[in-house]
């Protein structure tokens, strides 16, 4: 994708990949002229040429040439490397555990880490689509292992790749996992802080801790709907004032670099972040409030009778805000509920967040048992 940005004449680009899917799995993402990822009218008008089967066809000696670009990864590095204070991280010399989980960033993160003097310990850097080391999304469960690494090797952090490294999640020099939504904060009270700039973008899915830091700086949220890609479209939209967006499965997107989610941008603004506060990450961790959030699904058959069902329920009870961009997202003073429909799959996603863990699950049973019509 920055390679698409960086260069007027390409005109797009096409990336095989599956992210954070099992190994059964592949897909293939349309990159638009601007480096980010095409708009979904664009997706569905390539489907519908595609099932179709009308093709702009040629003589075969008309075909464009395949050029290998072996330099697309350093432009890549050098990339990231303009957009952070290299002097300060390298003067803090950290030491860090990177797992690239066999996927895209066997290369780029622990080189780019290289280059900001970290000394650094790089886990399942064989680059396998089969994923024989652990499944390529970042999960707590999946990564769990890495506390007792960042613990017993003495490290500042470690950091985990989803399968096309377009997300980092960490956990920090105590070994606690740092979940997506509290690396937004973080980054985001950092940043407005350092620019001046005062708006971040996230879907509606993501934690009260992002809106709470983000206030505390000065700054102001502005919510979509769940989706990387409209994120990005939205702080395209806001421009020059836009601070930093992302969402809450660890997708950082950062204006100075690109307008896609880069967890090897996440990674050298978090080593920043950390560099120019002075502080650890557990401590930059300890000063954001801390919320229970439950993140589960239903399979339905008929998602728009389960949506209006649960929009009766949460209407009743009565609270302080009502957001409608995706689904229905009910606000309270003590946390929020929000139940949305999947785009591509026969399932309702449900999000309970409050500052109680049991009023937390009690909530999410109280809204799985109207969606199953208990």
């Amino acid at each position: 994708q920055y390679f698409v940005k960086k260069h007027d004449e390409v005109f797009a680009g096409v990336m095989i990949t599956a992210s954070h899917n099992p190994p059964e799995y592949n897909g293939i993402k349309l990159i638009w002229t601007d480096g980010t990822e095409a708009p979904r009218e664009v997706e569905e008008k390539v489907e519908e040429i595609y099932f179709r089967r009308a093709f702009n066809l040629v003589h075969w000696d008309e075909i464009g040439s395949l050029v290998n670009y072996s330099e697309a990864y350093h432009e890549y590095i050098e990339g990231v490397l303009s957009v952070v204070d290299t002097q300060a991280i390298r003067e803090r010399e950290f030491h860090v555990i990177v797992d690239v989980g066999n996927g895209a960033a066997y290369r780029t993160s622990p080189e780019l880490l290289s280059r900001l003097n970290a000394n650094v310990i790089t886990l399942n850097a064989q680059p396998d689509g089969r994923f024989p080391s652990r499944m390529p999304e970042p999960t707590y469960e999946n990564i769990k292992y890495l506390s007792d690494i960042v613990k017993e090797m003495g490290a500042d952090f470690a950091v985990a790749h989803d399968g096309d490294a377009d997300r980092a999640i960490f956990f920090d020099d105590k070994g606690r996992f740092i979940g997506g939504e509290y690396l937004l904060a973080m980054l985001s009270k950092y940043v407005i802080k350092q620019t001046g700039k005062r708006i971040v973008v996230t879907p509606v899915s993501s934690g009260r801790v992002v809106e709470d830091a983000v206030r505390s700086a000065g700054g102001e949220v502005i919510y979509t709907k769940v989706g990387s890609p409209i994120v990005a479209r939205k702080m395209i939209e806001l421009g020059d004032k836009v601070a930093i967006g992302g969402e809450e499965n660890g997708g950082i997107i950062y204006p100075p670099h690109q307008y896609c989610r880069d967890g090897a941008m996440a990674i050298a603004l978090v080593m920043e972040m950390i560099s120019k506060t002075g502080k650890k990450l557990s401590q930059l961790y300890d000063e954001l409030p801390k919320y229970y959030i439950i993140k589960t699904k239903v399979h339905v058959e008929d998602k728009e009778k389960m949506m209006k069902r649960a929009e009766e329920f949460l209407r009743g009870l009565e609270a302080r805000e009502y957001i409608t961009i995706d689904g229905i997202k009910a606000v309270f003073d003590d946390g929020w509920i929000l139940v949305r429909p999947s785009g591509t799959e026969p399932i309702i996603r449900v999000f309970v967040e409050f500052n109680s863990e049991e009023k937390a699950k009690r909530t999410v049973e109280e809204v799985l048992g109207v969606l199953k019509g208990e």
